[in-house]
């Protein structure tokens, strides 16, 4: 490679992590075989074609933008050399991410993974209440293991969630959710309470139940009611619980509300599950649209 691109690489090592100058070293060098010479004198319109040719190839959005990251920090570093006048890389246009629409559970799973959690010992009825509070709630698993016995209102049917940036909502919650978390503050907690903690959900040895603690519940109840483990956890029962609610005619803004959003569009992810569903059901269902033999 060039003598410019191995300074560049040499003193990126005092900076970035090895991984990231071995990434930038392979970058350069792809873009040095395209144009078939170094690339110290390339111009914007080489590297705009070098691009719009990596998105002829099929790469991922990720790959091309972090190629596109080399290009730029390369030709910073020649501007602050003074070797030219301007980065070339500059203007390119990035491509755009697509977001992936989240995952969920179907009605029915989420109800064989709340049967699961049956028992009246006490960590039973504490898995059945967190789980219940997790799809009922919409509930972060940082927030569920953070909650307080204060911080659930029984007769109003309400729990107050502290989310993302220290901020507080409040959220319904409904029968089934309020029944569980009573049965275990009642029955279950008590047993468990060797501390005297003031969190709602504890482990066996009375210390606050962790997040970690929260996804090992979550996978043991997925194991039992015959789902697969490594694919359930904390969030896929909040984005069950938003789809859920959107499949059921509740409107985006107040989905938007019970979940913390700052962004609307981060809720509007949810209506892309419930139309792709929604979809799939019709031809499913209608005699016109299904596959004739």
């Amino acid at each position: 490679m060039g003598s410019a691109v191995d300074s560049f690489l040499a003193l990126s090592t005092a900076r970035l992590a090895p991984r990231t100058v071995d990434a930038y070293k392979r970058d350069l060098r792809d873009l040095e075989a395209w144009l078939g010479g170094a690339p110290d004198d390339a111009t914007t319109d080489q590297l705009a074609a070098y691009v719009a040719q990596l998105r002829a190839d099929g790469l991922a959005a990720t790959t091309i933008a972090r190629r596109v990251a080399a290009l730029r920090s390369f030709y910073r570093h020649q501007v602050l050399l003074a070797v030219r006048p301007d980065n070339p890389a500059a203007e390119l246009e990035l491509p755009r991410r697509r977001r992936a629409l989240p995952k969920t559970l179907s009605p029915g799973e989420v109800e064989r993974l709340i049967e699961a959690a049956t028992g009246t010992t006490p960590r039973a009825l504490r898995d059945r209440a967190l789980v219940e509070l997790l799809y009922g709630a919409g509930l972060r698993v940082s927030e569920a293991v953070g909650l307080h016995r204060a911080s659930i209102d029984l007769e109003r049917r309400l729990v107050r969630a502290i989310g993302k940036g220290a901020k507080e909502r409040v959220v319904p919650i409904g029968r089934e959710a309020v029944d569980a978390v009573r049965r275990y503050d009642s029955r279950g907690r008590p047993y468990l309470d060797k501390r005297h903690r003031p969190e709602l959900f504890l482990n066996a040895q009375g210390g606050a139940l962790t997040r970690a603690g929260a996804f090992f519940i979550l996978r043991r109840l997925a194991a039992t009611a015959g789902l697969e483990p490594g694919r359930v956890h904390p969030h896929l029962l909040r984005h069950s619980f938003a789809t859920h609610l959107l499949e059921g005619g509740a409107d985006l803004r107040s989905v938007q509300e019970m979940l913390g959003h700052a962004d609307l569009a981060t809720t509007e992810l949810y209506t892309h599950i419930s139309d792709r569903r929604r979809r799939e059901l019709y031809f499913q269902a209608h005699p016109h649209a299904r596959k004739k033999v």
